[in-house]
């Protein structure tokens, strides 16, 4: 599954270059020149060659070597690249599609689904789908979420009282 790494926002200056708001975790690792990025907009696909890359009011301008002017810089506001996951065997972090569709235990048995991930300012919470028909926002912390097996496809939870009454 490809992820989103960065989305075209607009051109920047007369010259070619497009501002890049990047949503990557390693920006050094897919946004150098040379790069090679794939492309979406709408149906159409776009495979472009970075010559340049500085950074700019935390975005990053880029340059193509497909892009001459300002004019097709223009073109490509809206795109969104997509490249496939890192691989880190050092990194213990998962992504949101990793987890959506894991099964949640408690207390040894099934409870639930995780159906997505809302991502906020100071952690994450795992949205659930309960057997019991409920829906709930379980905070992404080791100590309400000790344990994600990938493999068995599980997410055991350690909740508070109360937290998945509400």
């Amino acid at each position: 599954m490809d992820l989103l790494i960065g989305r075209v926002i607009k051109s920047h200056g007369i010259k070619g270059e497009v501002s890049v708001e990047v949503t990557s975790d390693s920006p050094e690792e897919r946004f150098y020149p040379g790069a090679v990025l794939n492309g979406k907009q709408g149906p159409k696909a776009h495979e472009l060659t970075i010559s340049t890359v500085r950074v700019h009011k935390g975005r990053l301008l880029i340059t193509f070597e497909e892009i001459a002017d300002r004019t097709a810089a223009d073109s490509l506001r809206g795109v969104k690249f997509f490249a496939q996951p890192l691989e880190d065997e050092d990194d213990d972090g998962f992504y949101d599609h990793e987890l959506e569709g894991l099964k949640l235990v408690l207390d040894g048995e099934v409870i639930g689904e995780v159906t997505g991930i809302t991502h906020g300012p100071v952690q994450s919470l795992l949205e659930a789908k309960l057997d019991n028909g409920k829906e709930a926002l379980i905070p992404f912390v080791e100590e309400i979420v000790p344990e994600v097996d990938l493999e068995e496809g599980t997410c055991t939870i350690t909740p508070p009282e109360g937290l998945l009454d509400l």
